[in-house]
């Protein structure tokens, strides 16, 4: 009978140290992983996002349905609590595009040339930029400005 708890306790002493073990594992991966995507990342120039998808049931189907086949899932966590998260290439995100509308403010001439012609447009036009055009006869300051 005395080897009976000795064999408990061992037991419990086992599962102790393979849950640490375990969990040392998972933070080791998870740090080299994120090395390794930093390498790869740097030397492809591909930008990684990473997004989390709640519990682990079908991660990786899940993953590849939502950014395609060509992301990477990972099941990550406590033992019991273990989330999803889908890496996949991203690109920057590109601001919105601004029209560029023209305008003007008259002539160009000697008295006004391309700076007054620019500080002219700066003041009428919000944002504006000018320069002197010619066209046939006619030196016209013409503005350009965000719309």
């Amino acid at each position: 009978m005395k080897r009976i708890p000795s064999l408990v306790f061992f037991a419990s002493l086992l599962i102790i140290f393979v849950t640490e073990c375990v969990s040392k594992y998972s933070y080791f991966y998870m740090k080299f992983n994120k090395v390794y995507n930093a390498l790869v990342v740097n030397q492809t120039r591909a930008i990684s996002c990473d997004e989390s998808l709640g519990l682990c049931k079908k991660c990786d189907e899940r993953c590849k349905a939502k950014h395609g086949p060509s992301c990477i899932s990972k099941c990550d966590g406590e033992v019991g609590m273990l989330s999803c998260t889908c890496t996949y290439e991203c690109g920057p995100t590109l601001p919105p595009k601004r029209n560029v509308c023209s305008g003007g403010t008259g002539m160009c001439s000697g008295n006004c040339p391309d700076k007054c012609c620019d500080t002219n447009c700066a003041q009428k036009y919000n944002g504006g930029r000018g320069f002197c055009n010619s066209l046939g006869n006619y030196n016209l300051c013409q503005c350009e400005y965000p719309c």
